[in-house]
């Protein structure tokens, strides 16, 4: 009877055929990367977008790429040693590790940037030093791998700007986007150097004068500057991008994916793709049954919360697995995780707030339920959330809470909190922060033990007076060390919380975008239960199985695979397509229909 219903609703919608070499199904970088590739190669390209906004994940991310061995690399004097960057892999990905994807990741990625930064939009700025996250690890490095996008003027977009995916409003002030270079920097320390105070006033200034004039600010930074960087090259190249767009199934015909069927402004669009599709729906964060089959906490039946646009629910993986591909459960995390606090807005719903670098300033720690420490608060985000199950395992839910004192707050902010001189009221008000005179008042307000809490603030502070952390290593760390405070002494990560009142704001799970994703090869083909590739299907992006192996190795190990094998799967569709047009009697291929 469904089936029955499902057939004459499809024979009451109207059907329109369009054609194509290659159908994009996501507007990520890793389908923008696959899409304008395609289309430098002289292939015609349609994208499909499910969300009425361009982006997806990419818009809402900060905008770091982890590829080493760029040419941007070398002119900072960056030059890998032979197989470094695949040492450190191997060793991070442990039992997860695919030599064949890696190697193709490690040689095609400096290729990738070099064509984008030489013959598009997108440009990139490399740091002279940005360690990786477990920087002391074989073939870890100092810097020279992850760089991040340049800001990006908006209006250099046109009408483009209106579809760009919005950025997380809590990682804005005033309404400016904080870039993820010298902009945090700075406004970290607008109160304590006379040069931060004048870059701050300035960027607010501009960004004032922007919105009087076109209602909004025109610096685009991290994320949001990537997304419209690939949007402005796609369109460049006349590439369509086709807004709220979403497919739902894929067309096959001789043991080969030749298509998919697309709903368009309420007509079901039957498209075509001659050469192949290429999966990049931004995986399954928001897939609820697929998260409780993967989550550890999920399926301990507690919370979890992903900032990732809602449109990212599995589509691509489920339309693989039913042509025969294999959704990879073997990694060792399902997910990218991230530590977030929940922001009640003022109207009413919840933000979502990732924390990135408050837990590695000096004046910070992080408790559990319990009231005790529990991991070093300065390591990855990633390996925080890992601890963060690890001791929330019997508990009514995962989560901890991030503590400082009245001097740290005021220094750094924490959170959504931000530092002196913006009030703190309005967060005390609401919730979101809790306070108390003391610590021990401050454990009544969160309810853990007074005494237990009281204990390991004492136990902190004993040795946070010389600068070390003997439980934890604190500060011992290459990666802790950036994140810190480069101007505290002895110790960027440690110092004692002395300095009362006392503040809290919970943490709880959340993600960046799912680890866990469609088996792929070296060429990102998607591969069937036997290994073999499916004809005419590949996969991108957080649709395919991260290459780290479910672990996260340093700023960008999202998206510059992302860029990477979107690169990659492009180019392996070009030279298979120019194969088959030069064989004897073959027809070259005519010019594509677009539906409109």
């Amino acid at each position: 009877m469904v089936d029955a219903v499902r057939i004459r609703t499809e024979k009451a919608m109207s059907l329109t055929q369009a054609e194509c070499d290659v159908l994009v199904i996501g507007s990520g970088v890793g389908g923008m990367s696959a899409a304008i590739t395609a289309a430098s190669r002289g292939l015609k390209v349609i994208v499909a977008e499910k969300a009425a906004y361009y982006g997806g994940t990419t818009a809402r991310s900060g905008g770091w790429l982890w590829i080493p061995n760029t040419h941007l690399a070398k002119a900072w004097g960056h030059h890998e040693l032979t197989d470094q960057a695949l040492t450190y892999i191997r060793d991070q990905a442990g039992r997860g590790f695919d030599e064949a994807r890696v190697r193709a990741f490690l040689a095609n990625g400096p290729k990738a940037v070099e064509f984008f930064t030489s013959s598009t939009a997108v440009q990139f700025d490399m740091p002279l030093t940005f360690p990786d996250y477990h920087a002391e690890a074989p073939g870890a490095a100092q810097g020279g791998r992850s760089m991040v996008t340049r800001p990006y003027d908006a209006r250099e977009l046109g009408p483009l700007l209106k579809t760009l995916g919005p950025v997380l409003p809590e990682l804005t002030v005033f309404g400016v986007t904080i870039g993820s270079g010298k902009d945090i920097v700075h406004f970290m320390r607008v109160t304590r150097s006379l040069e931060s105070a004048w870059y701050v006033t300035k960027r607010l200034m501009k960004h004032f004068r922007e919105v009087m004039k076109f209602g909004r600010g025109m610096t685009l930074t991290n994320g949001n500057a990537l997304a419209a960087r690939l949007a402005r090259s796609a369109a460049d190249l006349d590439i369509p991008v086709w807004l709220s767009c979403p497919a739902t199934r894929l067309l096959c015909e001789g043991g080969r994916v030749t298509g998919a069927v697309l709903e368009r402004a309420g007509e079901r669009i039957e498209v075509k793709a001659r050469h192949a599709v290429v999966l990049a729906t931004g995986g399954f964060p928001h897939d609820i049954e697929r998260r409780k089959s993967t989550y550890p906490h999920v399926q301990a039946g507690h919370g979890h919360y992903s900032p990732t646009p809602q449109t990212n629910v599995g589509d691509g993986i489920r339309m693989a697995e039913a042509v025969g591909g294999v959704f990879d459960r073997s990694l060792s995390n399902a997910a990218a995780w991230t530590p977030m606090s929940l922001v009640p807005r003022k109207d009413g719903s919840t933000g979502i707030m990732p924390h990135f670098i408050d837990r590695a300033k000096p004046g910070v720690i992080a408790v559990n339920l319990d009231g005790r420490r529990f991991a070093n608060e300065a390591n990855s985000y990633h390996d925080l959330v890992q601890a963060m199950i690890a001791t929330s395992k019997g508990k009514t839910e995962t989560a901890c809470w991030l503590i400082a004192d009245h001097a740290a707050i005021r220094r750094y902010g924490l959170g959504f909190v931000k530092p002196f001189p913006m009030p703190l009221g309005a967060h005390l008000r609401n919730g979101y922060l809790k306070r108390g005179k003391t610590v021990e008042a401050l454990a009544g307000e969160i309810g853990v033990d007074a005494a237990t809490l009281g204990a390991t603030v004492r136990q902190y502070n004993e040795c946070a007076r010389v600068g070390r952390d003997l439980e934890f290593g604190r500060g011992s760390k290459a990666y802790n060390r950036y994140q810190g405070d480069a101007l505290h002494a002895p110790n960027p990560c440690v110092e004692p919380l002395a300095n009362g009142p006392f503040y809290a704001i919970k943490l709880v799970p959340g993600d960046l975008g799912s680890f866990m994703g469609l088996r792929t090869n070296e060429h990102a083909q998607a591969l069937a239960r036997d290994g073999s590739p499916i004809a005419g299907l590949y996969a991108a992006g957080n649709d395919a199985a991260s290459i780290m192996g479910g672990e996260y190795n340093g700023a960008g190990i999202t998206l510059g695979p992302g860029l990477t094998f979107g690169f990659i799967a492009a180019n392996h569709i070009a030279e298979r397509a120019r194969q088959v047009n030069s064989e004897p009697n073959s027809i070259p291929a005519q010019a594509s229909l677009v539906a409109h």
